[in-house]
């Protein structure tokens, strides 16, 4: 059985949990951005965690199904439809042999994730399915979807069972066009000046258009760095550092203008100072937010950033405990 691709979207991509754990021959995880929709998609069809679904961000595919199936929408407000009969989102719906599962423009958020029942079984590489289109690997052939694409799916375990269940209102998150992000600051924040980190923090950031998988560019202000000699091996922007590993969500400002949080597919290290790091907790949101949204940051203590990851997993238990 397969998924028969009609029509791509804008960028379709075959995204699991992500390769964690090849920082060290600069890999990057790749993987669903918003981890927490994603998840619970695979909570929705009975799959077991980590099984590879579609990531479709901005504009949606249009996939024939070769068989029955169950599958769950979840994530961005992109309204699926079911041979053109609008079909709710954040529930398990079953499609047939011959169904068209097409999407509606985008109305809040920015990327929607698709699950179905046994998963999409494409390729692993290095122990993920997940696409990283940079360098060509992964997913289906290491690239979007395009028109003409079959995807093969596992073996469902239990997905007919699965059929109507819905998760909570109460669970399902809302996306608006302001975005607040919390960020420990460091691991380079002494490289700006008192009143440029104080500016950061202050200032209502605006997403430019250059928001990828690779990191979201921000507008809104200027940040200035502390005048000194720049060390041997570094380069001539004061941004410029020797060498530095870049976590998932650091954020870096080169030239001072524009902050950039490096995501998913960024690269694993490089020369320019990080000021701060967006929380794990957080990044489901920040993929939520899509050009000319807006975004501010905030900073907490690790205390604070250790409880939002436990609250969140402790969400994903309960909503999980309550599908199965």
């Amino acid at each position: 059985m397969a998924i028969r691709v009609k029509s791509p979207g804008l960028l379709t991509t075959v995204q699991d949990t992500g390769r964690f754990g090849e920082y060290a021959i600069g890999m990057p995880p790749s993987g669903a951005m918003d981890v927490f929709s994603y998840q619970v998609g695979n909570y929705l069809v009975g799959n077991e965690d980590g099984a590879a679904g579609l990531e479709i961000t901005y504009f949606g595919p249009e996939l024939e199904f070769t068989g029955d199936a169950v599958v769950a929408v979840t994530g961005a407000e992109m309204p699926p439809k079911i041979n053109g009969e609008e079909a709710p989102t954040w529930e398990a719906l079953q499609v047939r042999e011959g169904d068209v599962l097409s999407f509606d423009y985008l109305k809040n958020g920015a990327r929607s994730y698709l699950a179905v029942a046994g998963g999409i079984d494409a390729p692993v590489f290095m122990h993920s399915r997940s696409t990283y289109t940079l360098i060509g690997l992964g997913g289906l052939d290491g690239r979007a979807l395009q028109e003409g694409d079959e995807l093969e799916l596992g073996e469902a375990q239990n997905g007919e069972a699965q059929v109507g269940k819905r998760v909570d209102d109460d669970h399902i998150p809302t996306y608006t066009k302001e975005t607040e992000l919390r960020v420990i600051i460091g691991l380079a924040s002494y490289r700006l000046t008192e009143e440029s980190l104080e500016t950061f923090l202050n200032v209502e950031w605006t997403v430019t258009p250059d928001a990828d998988r690779v990191g979201y560019r921000y507008r809104g202000g200027e940040l200035g760095f502390v005048e000194r000699e720049q060390p041997a091996g570094a380069g001539s922007d004061p941004a410029n550092v020797v060498d530095f590993g870049y976590p998932i969500g650091s954020i870096q400002v080169p030239g001072g203008v524009e902050p950039i949080v490096l995501m998913n597919d960024a690269v694993t290290g490089g020369g320019y100072a990080t000021i701060g790091t967006v929380i794990s907790a957080d990044r489901d949101r920040l993929a939520q937010s899509k050009t000319n949204d807006k975004t501010r940051f905030r900073s907490i203590e690790l205390d604070e950033a250790l409880n939002a990851r436990e609250e969140r997993r402790r969400k994903l238990a309960e909503i999980k405990g309550s599908l199965s």
